[in-house]
């Protein structure tokens, strides 16, 4: 069975610490993605995330994390996610695959736990997923920082991906 990630229920999330002492958090908020399942085993699974979308509800911020000093949006517009393979025990999961970022693609696995199948009030199908893992971002080219005159850096190299999507089934086509 086909699902498609409802993105009006669901968010990607990244989160990354600044001068050390606080947590500047981010969502993309234009994605799409969906997997494969065949009697509960999930098969295939994409993301495509639009780069451009980001906000950390500070548009200069914004502006910087876009240049080239970081996601470089103008020339990777795009980062993907492809699984490579998906465990479960009970309601926890881990999804491995390729993530590609500034058009460097690493492995990563990302643990947490699904919810569902369920109905909806108005009888539709829908499942979940709650996803965590934390990545370097010099593993992707991002590396641009500045030294902080009491030590330490402006911005961490550990950043933390939460995401968390909702599924509904994708509609068979209809007979013709």
């Amino acid at each position: 069975m086909q699902w498609a990630f409802d993105t009006a229920h669901s968010q990607i999330q990244f989160a990354v610490k600044h001068m050390g002492i606080s947590t500047v958090r981010g969502t993309f908020q234009a994605f799409t993605g969906g997997f494969e399942e065949e009697n509960g085993v999930v098969k295939s699974l994409t993301v495509d995330i639009d780069m451009a979308s980001l906000t950390t509800q500070n548009e200069q911020r914004d502006g910087h994390l876009r240049s080239p000093d970081f996601f470089d949006v103008a020339q990777f517009p795009k980062a993907s996610f492809e699984l490579t393979s998906f465990d479960r025990t009970g309601d926890e999961v881990v999804a491995s695959g390729n993530l590609t970022i500034r058009g460097q693609t690493r492995p990563v696995s990302l643990k947490g736990e699904i919810g569902g199948p369920a109905k909806d009030p108005w009888g539709n199908e829908k499942v979940s997923a709650v996803l965590e893992t934390k990545i370097s971002r010099k593993d992707w080219g991002l590396v641009w920082n500045v030294a902080l005159e009491a030590g330490g850096v402006l911005v961490s190299d550990d950043v933390k991906l939460h995401i968390d999507v909702q599924a509904a089934p994708v509609a068979a086509p209809a007979a013709v």
